[in-house]
């Protein structure tokens, strides 16, 4: 094989790929000037107002079903704020086994560079992420929502033995679907104003993460050794799996006066929601697709997630 150095005019099926300290000089002058601190820019002492969603109806699990037809209003806006504490609860998982993961690819890096300087930026970001969902679970009436035994597990296992294209792969996924879901939120007036604060936050910032991944993970995808590049299609597919499941946290029905047998085989029978996660998702696996992850076994465990047409 080939090494490709860094000095290189590297080039995928994206065309040219950007120098590696200029993306992340950029993304630090933006992180100076777009930052935000949740603890002052959010009115955490207002109350919810009655009557509005916590997160738009057409992205709850549940919407158009049969037993979301059946559902009074009350339930139904219920359930959205029972979700949208579910979500930021897998945000927070999903965050931290992303910091963990950024605190390994800079091990051995030049602390100096930027491209290090910007990863550090980003935990920074993250922690303030983890700390604003965790606050707005504990603002609401609801409870935090852990992922499963079995997804905490296979959490340690991948951060530990993720390759380095895998981890920013994985970071993609975790960040582009909820990406797209928040995007629709902060804006609409139906959801509650906290909520679309929190989203607005979240999306401004996460917009950074995800160019300083997608850079990076084209570098390696032309750059990593062919064993990884390989062993990143199928890690990537079965943590695509992995997090299409962790999605829905079943216990949300329970808590909302719901049979969570009957409503998780209305969700995966749902037409719509299997729309809305594929197309939450699109961006995401043509981006995958063009540089080369979504391939072999990687791309039928990514079929099989439910994420990919």
């Amino acid at each position: 094989m080939t090494t490709v150095t860094e000095a290189d005019v590297l080039r995928d099926a994206l065309g040219l790929l950007k120098d590696r300290e200029q993306v992340a000089e950029r993304l630090l002058a933006s992180s100076a000037k777009h930052s935000f601190d949740p603890d002052e820019e959010l009115d955490w002492d207002a109350p919810y107002e009655e009557g509005k969603w916590f997160w738009p109806p057409e992205l709850v699990s549940l919407y158009d079903t049969p037993l979301w037809r059946r559902m009074s209003q009350e339930q139904r806006i219920r359930l959205s704020q029972h979700e949208a504490a579910a979500l930021a609860s897998l945000g927070i998982w999903f965050e931290i086994i992303l910091m963990q993961l950024l605190v390994r690819h800079i091990y051995d890096k030049a602390a100096t560079s930027a491209h290090v300087r910007y990863a550090l930026t980003e935990i920074e970001d993250e922690c303030r992420h983890s700390k604003m969902f965790a606050r707005l679970i504990a603002h609401g009436d609801t409870p935090w929502y852990p992922v499963s035994r079995a997804h905490q597990n296979l959490g340690r296992v991948f951060k530990t033995i993720s390759t380095t294209p895998g981890s920013f792969t994985a970071t993609l996924l975790g960040e582009e679907v909820l990406d797209w879901m928040q995007r629709l939120t902060f804006p609409d007036e139906r959801v509650q104003p906290l909520i679309r604060g929190v989203t607005r936050i979240h999306v401004v910032e996460e917009a950074r993460h995800v160019r300083y991944a997608r850079e990076e993970l084209r570098r390696q995808m032309l750059t990593a050794p062919r064993w990884s590049q390989e062993f990143t299609r199928i890690t990537s597919g079965e943590f695509a799996r992995v997090f299409s499941v962790a999605f829905v946290n079943p216990e949300v029905y329970t808590n909302v006066g719901l049979d969570k047998r009957e409503a998780m085989a209305q969700v995966r029978a749902s037409g719509h929601r299997r729309e809305v996660m594929q197309t939450g998702a699109k961006r995401l696996t043509d981006f995958l697709d063009d540089i080369g992850v979504l391939r072999g076994v990687g791309r039928r465990l990514w079929r099989s997630s439910g994420l990919l047409a």
